[in-house]
């Protein structure tokens, strides 16, 4: 999951775009959470499997930064999630003293005020640093623990938990150990990794790489059950349309990452492009400008949705989608 967008080249243009598709879409929110009502492994499973009325959302591609609001950052999360309902892909990385902290790169200088590798700096010295925003601008904002993560979700968002240098039955056991198997999944690099995880606790969610028909079939034969599993297709919409009928008729969902590609034709100008991410057959954007996916595909939202009662609106203790 690389290439997160320079802000710096933003043009007029996307400002425009922002203030419109927010406040055309009533998504402009400045109070409350918008939350996901999942309680249990088995509803966690049931949100994503994969229905012809299910609703569209947005994976917040390192929680959604902007400007003012750094990547890997609980304080990003919540602002995320003040516009627009969001699952949150995140990145855990260990310190010289195996305190597992969210920071993408390996790296202190893109995303801090430090300077050096994470690996060499304890977590008492990395807590003396700042983050960094979208475009460079130190905040008052600190490098959070993946246990803080964890507890701060319940109730709110899912996690899906990167690997970065932290192996996958690390991840598995960390959900574990914060009972958090509703609240958090793991992103497997291999089928592999996605049978140790199984293996480890059959209630863990996992995100999983098939990108075509070949990959499909070969996780048919893992003994994972697609109940278990998010399909990430790719970076760009899928060579083979076939593959998202395949996917959802294993009760699978389909993810698309528009970091690379979308979100640059978005600041570009083309403000339907999220739209057409979904019409072509994802039911899930993971997006960079995570507040802007998610108001560019609100007018697709379904009237009705038996998935209706996993979502809470922003400012709401009970109302759904």
């Amino acid at each position: 999951m690389k290439n997160i967008m320079d802000f710096k080249a933003r043009s007029w243009l996307l400002g425009f775009a922002i203030a419109y598709l927010l406040l055309s879409t009533g998504q402009a929110q400045t109070g409350g959470l918008n939350r996901f009502n999942i309680n249990s492994p088995q509803e966690l499973k049931s949100f994503f499997k994969y229905s012809p009325d299910r609703i569209p959302f947005i994976s917040a591609h390192r929680g959604g930064a902007r400007k003012g609001y750094p990547e890997n950052c609980i304080a990003t999360f919540e602002n995320t999630l003040r516009h627009t309902p969001a699952i949150m892909e995140v990145d855990p990385r260990y310190t010289k003293d195996s305190v597992i902290v969210l920071l993408h790169d390996a790296t202190l200088d893109r995303t801090t005020n430090g300077k050096g590798k994470v690996a060499d700096y304890t977590w008492a010295e990395l807590q003396k640093l700042k983050l960094k925003d979208t475009e460079g601008n130190l905040t008052e904002y600190k490098i959070p623990t993946l246990d803080e993560a964890l507890t701060w979700a319940k109730g709110k968002t899912i996690l899906i938990l990167d690997k970065k240098d932290v192996p996958i039955a690390v991840r598995v056991k960390k959900i574990l150990e914060h009972k958090a198997e509703a609240s958090a999944m793991v992103m497997a690099y291999n089928y592999e990794e996605a049978r140790q995880s199984y293996r480890l606790s059959p209630d863990i969610m996992m995100e999983v790489f098939v990108p075509n028909q070949e990959k499909l079939k070969e996780f048919d034969k893992t003994g994972v059950p697609w109940e278990n599993t998010v399909a990430f297709i790719s970076h760009a919409k899928a060579n083979d349309e076939a593959l998202y009928g395949l996917l959802h008729q294993r009760g699978v969902m389909c993810m698309i990452g528009s970091s690379r590609i979308y979100d640059k034709e978005f600041v570009q100008g083309k403000t339907d492009v999220y739209e057409e991410i979904i019409k072509d057959g994802a039911d899930i954007i993971e997006a960079d400008l995570a507040i802007e996916a998610g108001a560019g595909i609100r007018n697709l939202l379904p009237k009705k949705s038996a998935k209706s009662k996993y979502f809470i609106t922003a400012g709401t203790a009970k109302k759904t989608l």
